[in-house]
């Protein structure tokens, strides 16, 4: 029987569900719910840029509760933390002890997931933690999961990269010294097939997006600024989604 109950943080994309796969076949974990974060204004995935219809159909397709955490544009590190602890505190309180990860080798990141749970009283859980992210490219596809490239660093990628598929030709196709996972957030995709999901996520491309940000709080999280830093200027690229 599963005794550790968790709160799965979900964005929709390859290492979330590469890593979701892992934690339901080994039944360490019993996944609680799906948490994911907002854009209180766009009600898109924070970052991915996906539509907060889309991020619904997948947590319907993988039979899990979702829960959202809204988070007001341009938000500070210190705003960010009060409403992650406002809400992991009453998840803590229900008896939710882990909260599980997709992270690879971003050291800091950890470091501050793990400092920021463990005031809740929670501890996180990387079960993808120090892998080849060459091998686990190689792993997500050959289970026959199925994606799309919803956004691309600027700096790094051309726009014509958002909106393709993640298979062999994008890989084959990055330039020089891009993580194939885009570990460094490189590029963020969208899953919408795989051997997690009931069913396939019907979806439509859209129009593509540039957007500029200020400097990154972490690997995934490219709309905060932490307190007192200087804005420079980061764009993005996103190829919107469209439910089918």
């Amino acid at each position: 029987m599963l005794e550790k109950k968790s709160i799965f943080n979900w964005s929709g994309g390859k290492d979330a569900s590469l890593c979701l796969h892992h934690v339901l076949q080994q039944q360490e974990y019993r996944v609680e719910a799906l948490l994911t974060t907002l854009s209180s204004t766009t009600q898109r995935v924070s970052m991915h840029g996906v539509r907060e219809e889309l991020l619904e159909l997948q947590a319907r397709s993988l039979g899990l509760p979702l829960r959202k955490l809204y988070l007001p544009e341009q938000a500070s590190m210190s705003a960010y933390n009060s409403l992650m602890e406002q809400t992991l505190r009453p998840l803590q309180q229900q008896g939710i002890r882990h909260a599980v990860f997709g992270d690879i080798n971003l050291e800091d990141l950890r470091a501050y997931r793990e400092q920021q749970l463990q005031q809740v009283g929670m501890e996180a859980v990387f079960p993808l933690w120090g892998r080849s992210t060459t091998e686990l490219v190689q792993e997500f596809m050959g289970l026959g999961f199925k994606a799309v490239v919803v956004c691309v660093n600027e700096r790094l990628l051309d726009a014509s990269f958002a909106g393709r598929p993640f298979d062999a030709a994008f890989l084959r196709d990055l330039p020089a010294g891009v993580d194939p996972a885009g570990e460094n957030g490189e590029f963020h995709t969208f899953v919408y097939d795989g051997p997690i999901f009931k069913e396939p996520i019907p979806y439509t491309p859209g129009e593509k997006v540039r957007k500029s940000y200020g400097p990154p709080a972490s690997k995934d999280d490219h709309c905060f600024k932490k307190e007192d830093e200087p804005v420079f200027d980061t764009a993005f690229w996103f190829c919107d989604l469209l439910p089918a």
